[in-house]
């Protein structure tokens, strides 16, 4: 206990998820709830469920289907809608997650699902190089792998991950944690190629294209 011109400091320790202030010479604590500090965080992941799991996402801006059919694109199709979380768009991480359970399509071939299954999921993961239409329309390439995430309790969950020249997609489209994006899929004689849709949620349900 430390005395600062005249006023007795408040001591602050943290112990299994609650913090515990004493004050005085009585040593009596208040807890508070570990529930109550991650509030916010429990409120960002609810508004980011709800947005990939909303029954009829926007279409494909008309920009982007020119974009595409310039290209000789076709097989236009949504696999994902998602919220962008922290480690999105980390440049310590440099990739953007699929899980499978937001897949709301098959994208892949069964030969492109097999030999992305190939991978030892250590140093040598199958990757396919794809092109990307960023949000701003500007054309790249993108390494497409799948990766099998542990978990505490043994279990795995299956994802497949954009890699490579994400962290400069990310920088060069100022994509920023909370974020809605939509990732496409469509194939140029048979070829899959992929397009990133920068979204923004509305509170009427709506959405808005950056």
């Amino acid at each position: 206990m430390d005395v600062v011109d005249g006023e007795m400091k408040i001591e602050k320790e943290y112990d299994q998820g609650f913090r515990v202030e004493h004050e005085g010479d009585d040593h009596q604590g208040r807890l508070l709830d570990s529930s109550k500090i991650k509030k916010k965080k429990q409120k960002m992941a609810t508004r980011c469920d709800q947005q990939y799991t909303t029954p009829s996402p926007p279409d494909l801006p008309i920009k982007f289907r020119k974009r595409i059919r310039a290209l000789g694109g076709s097989d236009i199709a949504l696999v994902i809608q998602k919220c962008l979380f922290k480690i999105d768009v980390s440049s310590g991480h440099n990739r953007l997650s699929i899980p499978f359970n937001q897949i709301r399509q098959t994208f892949l071939t069964p030969q492109e699902t097999e030999f992305l299954n190939s991978g030892d999921n250590k140093k040598k993961c199958s990757e396919m190089e794809v092109m990307l239409i960023e949000p701003f329309l500007r054309r790249g390439t993108i390494s497409l792998r799948k990766w099998e995430m542990k978990k505490a309790s043994g279990s795995a969950t299956s994802m497949y991950v954009l890699v490579g020249q994400w962290n400069l997609v990310a920088w060069r489209n100022a994509l920023r944690e909370d974020e809605t994006v939509q990732l496409w899929s469509f194939r140029i004689n048979s070829k899959l190629c992929l397009a990133l849709v920068k979204r923004k949620a509305k509170s009427y349900g709506y959405f808005v294209e950056f």
